[in-house]
C-alpha cells in the first residue's frame, strides 16, 4: 500500500513543483489583474471537469464496475465512446459560443472583458477531451496498480506551459495568455501519449482496440453493466466534486470583488492544493483499487485494516501541513511569488486567502479517505446527498462572509462545507468505528507533536520576520 502511495505523492510533488514555478513565472509575467483573471476564468472549466474526472467520479465508478465486468474490454470500449462523445460535442458548442461560457463562469466581468476572454475559454477548452482520454487510460492502469505514469504526467502539463511562457517572455500581456492557452492543449496531447504508451507496454492496448473492434456485435451483453454505471456515475459525479463546485463558485462570486481576487484565490487555492495532493489525493488513489477488491470478496476486516493505517498517516501528515501553512502563509506567498508584477498588497491579500484554505486542509483531506469507503460499497447516493448539504453550507456562508472578508471568505466558506462534508461522512463510516481509529497511543503522539510543531514554526516565522525587515 505505502509503496503505491509513496509513488502517486513522489510524482503529485515533481509535478507541483513544477507548477509552483509555473505559477511564479505567471505571476511575474502577469501579476494579479485583469489578464491574469482572465486566464485563470478559462483554464478553470475545464480544470474543473479534470479534477471531478481524474480525481473523483469516474475513477470511483469505473473501478469497482470494470472489477465486476464480465466483458471488460468490451464494457470499457463502451463507456469511452459514450463520455467521449458527449464531452466533445459541448466542446465544440463551447467554441461557437465561447461567450456564452464566459459569461456562465464569470457573471462579473463586464463586456469588454467578457470579450477579451472568450476566445481563451475556447482553446482552453480543448483540453477537456484530451484529459478524459487521459483519465479514461489512467483508471484502467490503477486498476493493474501501475500508478507512476498518471504520477509523473501532470508535469509535462506543467512543462508545456513554463515553455509557453518562455516563449512568450517579450510579448503583451494579451499574447502571453494566447501562449498559455495553447500550451494547455499541447500539455494534453503530452499526457494522452505517454498513457498510450504505458497501456500498450502493460499488454491492455489489444484488448481495448478489441473491444471498440465488437462494441457494435456485444453491446447486447454489457447493456446490464452499462445501466448500472450511468446509475452509479451520475450521484458519484455530485457526491464527489463539492469542492471542485465550490472553487468554481469562487471564481463567480469573485468576479464580482475587486480585480485580482480571482487571481488571489487561484494562487492561495494551489498552495493549498499541494499537501491534499501529494498526501491525501495520492493515498486514495493508491487505495481504492485494494479497498474496492476487498469489499467485492467480502473481506471487511482487511479494508478497515488498511483504511486505519492511511487515516493516521494522513492525520499526521496533514496536521502537519496545517500548521505549517497557516502560520507561514505570508511567508510562503512571499517566498513564491512577489517579484515582477506581483506586489506586497497581493502577498498579503493572497496570504489570507491561504490561511482560511489551510483551517480545512484536515477535514477535506479526511473526507477523501472515507469517502472511498462508501463508493466501494457502491453508496453513490448517499455520497451525493452529503455534497448537497456541503454545498448548501458552502453557498450561505460564502454569501455571508464574501462581503465583510471578501476573497478571503469565500476560502472560508470552502472550509466550513469541508467540516460539514467530513462530519456527515464519518456518520455514514460509523462514528463508533471512527473513534475506535482514535482510541490510540497515536492521539497522543499527535497532540504532542503538534504542539511542538507549532513552537518550532514560531521561532522560525519570528526569523523570517527579522530576516525581511
Amino acid at each position: 500500500m505505502f509503496k503505491a502511495i509513496f509513488t502517486n505523492s513522489f510524482g503529485i510533488l515533481f509535478s507541483r513543483v513544477l507548477g509552483f514555478f509555473r505559477d511564479l513565472l505567471t505571476a511575474s509575467a502577469l501579476g494579479a489583474n485583469i489578464y491574469s483573471d482572465i486566464f485563470f476564468v478559462a483554464f478553470k472549466l475545464p480544470n474543473l471537469f479534470r479534477r471531478i474526472f481524474a480525481e473523483g467520479a469516474f475513477t470511483q465508478v469505473f473501478i469497482p464496475a470494470y472489477a465486476h465486468s464480465k466483458h471488460k474490454s468490451v464494457f470499457s470500449a463502451n463507456i469511452f465512446f459514450i463520455f467521449l462523445s458527449i464531452i466533445i460535442i459541448i466542446t465544440l458548442l463551447v467554441n461557437i459560443l465561447p461567450s456564452l461560457a464566459a459569461q456562465a463562469i464569470a457573471v462579473g466581468f463586464d463586456e469588454k472583458t467578457i470579450e477579451l476572454a472568450s476566445p481563451f475559454i475556447a482553446i482552453n477548452f480543448w483540453y477537456l477531451p484530451l484529459i478524459f482520454a487521459v483519465t479514461f487510460l489512467s483508471t484502467m492502469l490503477q486498476y493493474k496498480r501501475h500508478f507512476a505514469t498518471t504520477a509523473f504526467s501532470t508535469a509535462l502539463l506543467n512543462i508545456s506551459l513554463i515553455a509557453a511562457l518562455y516563449l512568450s517572455s517579450d510579448k503583451s500581456q494579451n499574447e502571453i495568455v494566447y501562449y498559455l492557452s495553447f500550451g494547455v492543449v499541447i500539455g494534453g496531447i503530452l499526457q494522452l501519449i505517454v498513457h498510450v504508451l504505458a497501456i500498450h507496454r502493460l499488454g491492455l492496448l489489444k484488448p481495448l482496440y478489441g473491444g471498440f473492434k465488437y462494441l457494435r456485435v456485444k453491446s447486447v451483453v454489457i447493456k446490464h453493466e452499462t445501466a448500472k454505471f450511468k446509475k452509479q456515475f451520475f450521484p458519484a459525479i455530485w457526491g464527489n466534486s463539492t469542492p471542485q463546485v465550490s472553487a468554481f463558485l469562487d471564481t463567480f462570486l469573485a468576479s464580482f470583488l475587486a480585480t485580482g481576487s480571482i487571481s488571489y484565490l487561484y494562487y492561495g487555492n494551489r498552495i493549498f492544493q499541494l499537501p491534499l495532493a501529494i498526501f491525501a489525493i495520492a493515498t486514495s488513489i493508491a487505495l481504492f483499487p485494494s479497498i474496492a477488491r476487498y469489499m467485492k470478496n467480502q473481506d471487511i476486516d482487511k479494508a478497515r485494516v488498511y483504511m486505519e493505517r492511511a487515516f493516521w498517516f494522513l492525520t499526521f501528515l496533514l496536521t502537519a501541513s496545517t500548521i505549517g501553512g497557516y502560520m507561514l502563509a505570508h511567508e510562503i506567498i512571499w517566498i513564491l511569488f512577489e517579484r515582477g508584477s506581483f506586489t506586497a498588497q497581493d502577498t498579503i491579500n493572497t496570504a489570507s486567502v491561504l490561511k482560511m484554505y489551510m483551517i480545512g486542509l484536515l477535514p477535506l483531506g479526511l473526507q477523501k479517505l472515507f469517502l472511498l469507503w462508501l463508493y466501494a460499497n457502491e453508496q453513490q447516493l448517499r455520497a451525493a446527498k452529503i455534497a448537497t448539504y456541503s454545498l448548501t453550507f458552502y453557498i450561505v456562508s460564502a454569501l455571508v462572509l464574501i462581503t465583510p472578508m471578501g476573497a478571503a471568505g469565500l476560502a472560508l466558506a470552502g472550509t466550513i462545507s469541508g467540516f460539514i462534508g467530513f462530519i456527515l461522512t464519518v456518520k455514514e463510516f460509523g462514528v463508533k468505528e471512527f473513534f475506535n481509529m482514535l482510541v490510540s497511543k497515536k492521539t497522543i503522539y499527535l497532540v504532542v507533536g503538534s504542539i511542538l510543531l507549532t513552537v518550532l514554526l514560531a521561532i522560525l516565522k519570528d526569523f523570517i520576520i527579522q530576516y525581511i525587515s
